[in-house]
This record gives structure tokens, sequence and C-alpha cells, in this order.
């Protein structure tokens, strides 16, 4: 396997100054811009015996979304989106409960909600959470005997919270677990085998542009899961078309169409790259850069919502001044060329492993105007 540093790592960032918004939407990786003129080049040409080569981009993404969540090959699905994998799961649930925070992204609570309308075989339980944190305490205190899965998200997008899933696997026994990774896949080492489901997409920290993404199964998710939207691509007819086959009995079940080749391309060239340098030093180069952006709101009294627990957290900090002084904040970070996600009562800021020394110089001054009119 190809191994790079992490300033060769650093090097595929080539976005402007000012980028701190990665937990929106992370730009899309020098390799993966490649990727993508040259399979479109191809695409334009389309050479004698180049269209079926394409075809060979689903193995490859299957492998290096493989590599990164130590799940074999054929246990992966691509899939064009997170929302899309978390509906298959959710709809594939066959009964009983499936206990959930009522603060998670929509993508877990919607997918949730449209299964017991649409199916009428499960019921979203509603947690208790621990100020927006979902915690192996809170959810061991709230499993019942009815009880079939929890789905959770592995670095909660409101606070940063990074969740303790192999803590969750724990209490929470043989009932399935279900992982929204979007937030953390790519830069969080978390240890991705304890879940019988994980989805994630490709458009955030793993830096390779929208239609990305990825349903992986346990052989024991696979056995309980019923492949509710499952088209003439997931069956295992070999490309007949003369009878409607039943669903597959391996995670190619969950596929309703023929993938985009380029989007996988793009996303395999993204997820090779995080293998060559490896999600433990992108991690700890995240970690470095949080550290900083901590250092900087508390040398501007800054309230800073999220953990300052390492292990609790990924790569976003939350800011959370005093409701009357947001927009002050917010102000300052777009007067000066920062990239923030600003909500309602307050301003996330998102850094990678490719974070630079000018993008802290911005947001100190960014910083330093707010002060002023503070």
């Amino acid at each position: 396997m190809t191994t790079m540093t992490t300033d060769e790592f650093a090097a595929g960032f080539t976005e402007e100054s000012g980028y701190l918004d990665y937990g929106r939407v992370g730009p899309i990786s020098a390799a993966a811009l490649a990727e993508a003129v040259g399979q479109y080049e191809i695409l334009a040409k389309a050479r004698f015996g180049s269209i079926e080569r394409m075809r060979a981009e689903d193995q490859r993404v299957r492998d290096a979304v493989g590599a990164l969540t130590r799940f074999p090959s054929d246990q992966v699905s691509f899939q064009p989106t997170a929302s899309i994998g978390l509906m298959h799961a959710a709809f594939g649930l066959t009964g009983g409960e499936v206990l959930l925070s009522a603060a998670e992204f929509p993508s877990i609570t919607y997918a949730a909600v449209r299964a017991s309308q649409a199916m009428r075989v499960v019921t979203p339980t509603w947690l208790e959470t621990d100020h927006q944190r979902v915690t192996p305490a809170r959810i061991k205190e709230q499993l019942t005997s009815n009880t079939t899965a929890v789905m959770v998200s592995l670095v909660d997008s409101r606070t940063g919270y990074l969740a303790d899933i192999d803590g969750i696997r724990q209490v929470i026994g043989d009932r399935l677990l279900i992982v929204d990774a979007i937030q953390g896949f790519g830069v969080v080492d978390a240890p991705y085998e304890v879940a019988d489901v994980v989805v994630a997409g490709g458009q955030k920290w793993a830096r390779a542009g929208w239609g990305t993404g990825f349903l992986v199964a346990s052989a024991r998710a696979i056995e309980h899961l019923t492949p509710v939207f499952s088209g003439w691509t997931g069956a295992d007819l070999d490309g007949s078309w003369d009878e409607v086959g039943e669903p597959s009995s391996s995670t190619r079940a969950f596929s309703i169409s023929n993938p985009d080749p380029i989007a996988q391309a793009r996303f395999a060239a993204a997820l090779e790259d995080i293998a060559a340098v490896g999600v433990p030093a992108v991690s700890a180069a995240i970690g470095d850069r949080v550290e900083r952006v901590f250092d900087l709101a508390d040398e501007y009294a800054i309230p800073v919502a999220s953990s300052r627990n390492a292990a609790e957290r990924a790569g976003m900090v939350v800011l959370e001044p005093l409701p009357e002084q947001l927009t002050a904040l917010s102000a300052s970070l777009f007067n000066h060329g920062i990239t923030a996600s600003i909500r309602a009562t307050n301003a996330r800021i998102s850094v990678h492993a490719g974070t630079t020394d000018e993008t802290f110089d911005m947001l100190r001054a960014a910083f330093t105007s707010y002060a002023s009119l503070s």
C-alpha cells in the first residue's frame, strides 16, 4: 500500500484560506478532483472497452471503504448519500422499538419516523440525553425489553461530541447498532466493527464531493434487516431481465440501480489518500488544530460549548457567545473571510489536517474584531 506523510496529505488541500466548515462540506481533495477529470475524459472519449472498465470502480471503492471500516468489502454497499443508507437500515428493521435522540441530525430522525409511518413495524423511542450527548449510561437507563435497535451519530453535528460506540455496544447487548458516521468517517479512528450498520457520505471530511456514500453491514444485520428498497441491481440474477429475483442475501440487496462510477472513483481516490497517511495521523493533526481554536477562543473570552476532552471530540468546535453577541461574532467571521456554520445560538468551526497558519491568522483577526465590538 502507498504511504504518505501528514504534510504530503495536507498538500492535497487546495481550498482558499479561511475555510473552516468541513462539518458542512469539505472542498474536494486534489486526488478526488484529478480522478473526476480523468474519469470524465474517459467517458467523453468512450474508447472501445473503456466504459466497461469503469465498472471496476465499484470493487475499488468497496475495497477502500473496507480498509477504513475494517469490514470485508463484500459487506460494503456503495450509496449516493448517507441518508439513503440510513433509510435502507431504518426501513429494514422488522419490529420492536428503535432508541434514538430527537436531537440527532434529521437524516437519522426522519429515517426512523418515516419507516414507522410506512412500515408500521418499528416504533421510534426518544432518548433523554445528557445535554444532547448520547452516552452508554443514558442508553442503558432507557433500554427496554422491546428495544431492538439503537441509532446514533458517531459525531454529533450540533455539539461535536464523539460518541463512545464501543461503550454503547457493551450496554445494548445483541440489539442492532446503527451508526451514522458522516461527521467522523476518515478523521476518527473509531471501532466501526462493533456496529451492525455503518453509513457515511464522502462530501464532508473525506473530501470526495457529493453523490458519494456507503452502507456496511455485519453478518447479523444482513440476516435481520429486510431490504425493502432493493432494485434490479440488488438481486443475484447476473443481468437476467426475464424474472424478478429475490433480494441478494448480501449487502448487494441494498442497491436500487447502477451506481455512478465517477462518483465511486472520486470517493475511492479520497479514501486511498486517507489510508495512505493513516486515520490516526489525520486525527492527531486535527486534534492539534482543535486545540489552537480552543486557545484562541479562550484568549478572546468566547465561550465554547464543545467538550475539551480529546476522547469526546473530533474536528468541530462550537462557539456559543451570549445571544446578543452572536450577530457581532458572525459579522466578524464573515468580514474576515472565515467560512463557518452559523446557527441560531452558535457558530461552528470545523478544522481539518490541512488547515493552515494563514487561516488561523484570519480567525485571530476575526476574534480581535469581535472583541472590539463586544
